[in-house]
């Protein structure tokens, strides 16, 4: 389980980042930061792959009301435009742009780190050591699912609601079928696939 260890060894205040959608083939990468408070954090924040999506959804709900939050995305064309490693750079320094409270450390999920203002350290698997990283991916991932879900809406047949863009049998379907919408990252091979077929 994640705890404060990590955070107790660099200055305060301290911000966990970490993001959801790199891999899906449509909406945008979200990014959060997140900046806990040590003494009023909630129970249960683990990395959000962990937990159910109700439990997410709730310890949303309750980070939110506590934290200094964060969130910071990268659109479809600036994906395409730039690769995804990079525009998921792009959202991680919106996201920490975005907290009202300056950090003077940050604790990045993963093994690379944006140009941020602060110092910064890359931890790898740090949402399931680290208490502020792991409350970024649920932040992150609640914030980009229920967005897709609204996408969804907009642009039935997809299963976005369900699949929140990821690859799955029914989006495969569907691109083959009524081909993407402006939502979809063309740069993606699947996407970009779907497209030639429809041409020929």
């Amino acid at each position: 389980m994640p705890d404060f260890s990590l955070e107790a060894t660099v200055p305060h205040p301290v911000a966990g980042i970490d993001e959801a959608g790199r891999g899906p083939w449509a909406g945008p990468v979200v990014a959060a930061a997140v900046i806990l408070p040590p003494h009023d954090t909630p129970t249960g924040i683990d990395d959000s792959k962990r937990l159910t999506k109700a439990r997410r959804a709730d310890l949303f709900d309750q980070i939110i009301a506590v934290a200094v939050v964060g969130i910071g995305e990268a659109q479809v064309v600036e994906i395409d435009a730039l690769n995804i490693f990079q525009a998921t750079m792009l959202a991680m320094q919106r996201a920490v742009s975005a907290l009202t409270t300056p950090p003077a450390h940050v604790l990045v999920d993963g093994n690379h780190l944006p140009d941020l203002p602060c110092d910064a350290q890359a931890i790898v698997k740090g949402d399931s050591r680290s208490l502020s990283i792991a409350a970024a991916s649920i932040i992150a991932k609640e914030t980009r699912d229920r967005h897709m879900r609204e996408l969804g809406q907009q642009y039935p047949g997809y299963g976005w609601e369900r699949n929140a863009g990821y690859g799955t049998r029914e989006h495969a379907e569907a691109l083959q079928r009524i081909g993407p919408c402006p939502h979809h990252r063309r740069s993606f091979k699947p996407v970009r696939e779907s497209v030639d077929n429809l041409r020929n």
